[in-house]
């Protein structure tokens, strides 16, 4: 924890220093939080099935037994509207659903598991832009790819999102 705060410090004397303003949001976003530092290290030598979502290189793990099953690339939420990090569970499955925001309003969104709130993992058909930073905070994957994860992970399964 001593170098997550040396670097927050740092961060906050070269962002006021140069007098922009800085967000809790976007704080929350610098560091991954102990906990899920610790569910990480513990769920990858756990039994079962669970799901890791490497924010830092937008990639999805399903994890079976302490071992890899399948890697996707996603695209998490980008700067404005970011993906938050935390270990979740999944909480309600939709095969079809339709998605409603302020700036949003998707038909047909397949393969929606509902892991936090309004959060997401689920099939985008409207972009191809998997690798890249461009959801309003869910966890886009292929279609494809969501129906394979959708079919695999039941009710239950912990999601870790981490940085």
């Amino acid at each position: 924890m001593k170098g997550h705060r040396s670097s927050l410090e740092r961060l906050r004397s070269s962002v006021f220093s140069i007098g922009a303003t800085i967000t809790i949001a976007t704080l929350a976003l610098l560091s991954v939080p102990t906990f899920t530092e610790q569910a990480l290290s513990h769920s990858k030598h756990s039994r079962g099935r669970w799901i890791e979502v490497d924010i830092s290189r937008q990639q999805l793990i399903a994890w079976n037994n302490g071992r890899i099953e399948r890697v996707f690339w996603v695209s998490s939420g980008k700067r404005s509207t970011p993906t938050p990090y935390g270990t979740y569970s999944i909480q309600s499955k939709y095969r079809v659903t339709r998605m409603r925001g302020a700036n949003y309003n998707v038909p047909d969104v397949p393969y929606a598991m509902y892991y936090s709130g309004n959060y997401a993992l689920h099939g985008a058909y409207w972009h191809n832009n998997f690798g890249s930073r461009v959801s309003h905070g869910c966890v886009n994957l292929g279609v494809r790819q969501a129906r394979w994860l959708y079919n695999w992970a039941p009710v239950g399964t912990t999601v870790v999102v981490h940085r």
